[in-house]
C-alpha cells in the first residue's frame, strides 16, 4: 500500500525533493553543523528510495522541523555563509524547496494517509499479544481516519482508498480476519451491527468449515454459537463482561469459554495466530549475517545454535525494551487527531510582534514561479555544463550512488568467488 502510494506523482516529486534537501545538507559538514543548532541537535531522518515506511517517517520529521528549517534558511548564519551563491544554484534550489507552500502541503498529505497505516503496521508487528482479533477493526478504523483528516470530502482521498481496498481485497484481507472481529468480544458485544455483516458472517462460517476436524466438531461448533451471541453461562457473568475489553481475546476465551467447549477451542486455535510473517523476516536476516559467503563452512547444527543464541537475544532484548503495542487499544480517542497537522503555518509570524508572515517571504522569494534563464545564466549554465563533462564528473542521487557501490562489491565477490580454491588445486 505505501509503495502505491508513493507512485502518485505529486507525491513521488515530494519524496525526490526531500532526499535532495537531505542530501544537500548532510554533504556539506558547515551546513550540517548548522542545521544541527537550529533543530536541537536533531538529525533528519535519510530515506532509501525502496523503504516506503522509512519515507513517511522522513517525511513527518520534515513536518516536526518545518518551523526550525525555515528559521535557518531566513537567518543572518545562511546569508552570511557560502551557499546561497553556490555554483549550479543548489542553495538557492534547496532555500526554494523549503519555503514553497505546495512542498508542505504535499507532505501534509502523505502524513495523513500514512500515519494510520503505519498505526496498523506496528500493530500487527506486535510480538507481545497475537493482533488476529484486531486487524479487522484496525483497517476499518485507519480508513476512517483518513477519511476524517481530509474533512470527508471524497474526492480527496478517493485515490488513496483504491490504492487500499485493491491491495486488502486480493491479497491482505483473509476469512481468518473476519472470524477474529467476531470472536473478539470487546468488539462483538460492543457492535450489535455485526450479525448483519454478510463478510464478517460468511469468513466465520469458512473458517469454522476448515478449521474443523470432523463434521461433527463443526456441528458443536454452530450449535455452541448462540450461547456466545448471547451471552449465557459464563460469557453473561459480571467479571466476565468487565474483563472483555482489559484481557486479549485468547486469554478472554481460556478463562471464560467453558460454556461452549468446542467454541473455545476453536476460538483460541483463531485468535493466536499471526498476521505478519515480520518474524520470519527477522530470523532470515539473522542466518544472512552468520552464514556469509567468508563464513559459508559452518556445519548446519552450529550455525542453527547461532542463530537459535543471536536471534532470541535480540527477541528478549525487543521484549523488554520496546514499548508495549497493546492491540487492546483501538479507541480513536487515544489517537493524535490528525487535523492537528494541518493548522496553516503560511499565516504563523516570522517574528513575534511583527506581520511578517512565512507566506509573504515565500511569494516574494518566488519560489512557485517557473524559473526563467536570461543570457548570462543560460551562458553560465552551459559553461557549468561543459566543465563537469570534461571532468566527467556527474551529480547523482545519493542513495543511487550507495546502490552502485553495492553493486559493485557484489560483482568483485562474485568474481572472487569463482576463482578456484586452494582445496580443490
Amino acid at each position: 500500500m505505501l509503495e502505491d502510494i508513493f507512485k502518485m506523482l505529486h507525491l513521488k516529486k515530494t519524496l525526490d525533493k526531500s532526499i535532495a534537501v537531505n542530501s544537500y545538507i548532510y554533504n556539506r559538514t558547515l551546513l550540517l553543523n548548522m542545521m544541527r543548532e537550529f533543530t536541537g541537535q536533531r538529525d533528519m531522518v535519510r530515506p532509501a528510495k525502496t523503504r516506503f515506511a522509512t519515507a513517511f517517517i522522513t517525511l513527518n520529521c520534515f513536518r516536526n522541523h518545518k518551523k526550525n528549517l525555515k528559521k535557518m534558511f531566513t537567518s543572518e548564519a545562511w546569508n552570511k555563509s557560502k551557499f546561497p551563491g553556490e555554483a549550479g544554484g543548489g542553495g538557492a534550489q534547496t532555500a526554494n524547496t523549503i519555503f514553497s507552500p505546495n512542498f508542505w502541503t504535499n507532505i501534509d498529505i502523505a502524513v495523513k494517509v500514512g500515519e494510520p497505516l503505519l498505526t496498523v503496521l506496528r500493530l500487527v508487528d506486535s510480538e507481545k499479544k497475537p493482533p488476529m482479533g484486531y486487524i479487522y477493526e484496525a483497517m476499518d478504523r485507519a480508513k476512517e481516519r483518513i477519511a476524517s483528516s481530509f474533512n470527508n470530502k471524497k474526492d480527496k482521498y478517493k485515490q488513496n482508498f483504491e490504492i487500499i481496498d485493491k491491495r486488502w481485497n486480493c491479497q491482505l484481507h483473509q476469512d481468518l480476519h473476519a472470524a477474529g472481529h467476531y470472536l473478539n468480544p470487546g468488539l462483538y458485544y460492543n457492535n450489535p451491527n455485526v450479525e448483519d455483516d454478510s463478510e464478517v458472517i460468511k469468513g466465520l462460517m469458512a473458517c469454522i468449515h476448515k478449521l474443523s476436524l470432523s463434521e461433527e466438531e463443526e456441528l458443536k461448533i454452530h450449535t455452541e454459537l448462540p450461547t456466545y451471541r448471547g451471552a449465557q453461562g459464563l460469557f453473561g457473568i459480571p467479571m466476565a463482561k468487565k474483563m472483555r475489553p482489559m484481557l486479549s481475546p485468547a486469554e478472554w476465551w481460556m478463562q471464560y469459554g467453558s460454556s461452549a467447549p468446542t467454541l473455545k477451542k476453536f476460538a483460541i486455535k483463531v485468535l493466536s495466530l499471526t498476521c505478519s510473517s515480520s518474524g520470519c523476516e527477522r530470523n532470515w536476516s539473522v542466518f544472512e549475517q552468520l552464514h556469509s559467503k567468508k563464513r559459508n563452512r559452518l556445519e548446519w547444527q552450529k550455525l542453527n545454535d547461532l542463530v537459535y543464541i543471536k536471534y532470541n537475544r535480540a527477541l528478549r532484548r525487543r521484549y523488554d525494551m520496546r514499548d508495549t503495542i497493546d492491540p487492546i487499544i483501538l479507541d480513536d480517542s487515544t489517537v493524535q487527531d490528525p487535523n492537528d497537522w494541518l493548522e496553516g503555518e503560511e499565516d504563523a509570524f516570522v517574528f513575534e510582534g511583527d506581520n511578517l508572515t512565512w507566506g509573504v517571504v515565500a511569494e516574494a522569494m518566488g519560489v512557485d514561479e517557473e524559473p526563467y534563464a536570461t543570457r548570462r545564466t543560460s551562458r553560465r549554465k552551459e559553461g557549468v555544463e561543459s566543465s563537469s563533462r570534461s571532468r566527467g564528473q556527474q551529480l547523482i542521487d545519493e542513495d543511487e550512488e550507495e546502490n552502485d557501490v553495492g553493486a559493485y562489491k557484489e560483482v568483485v565477490e562474485e568474481e572472487v568467488d569463482d576463482e578456484p580454491e586452494l582445496d580443490d588445486l
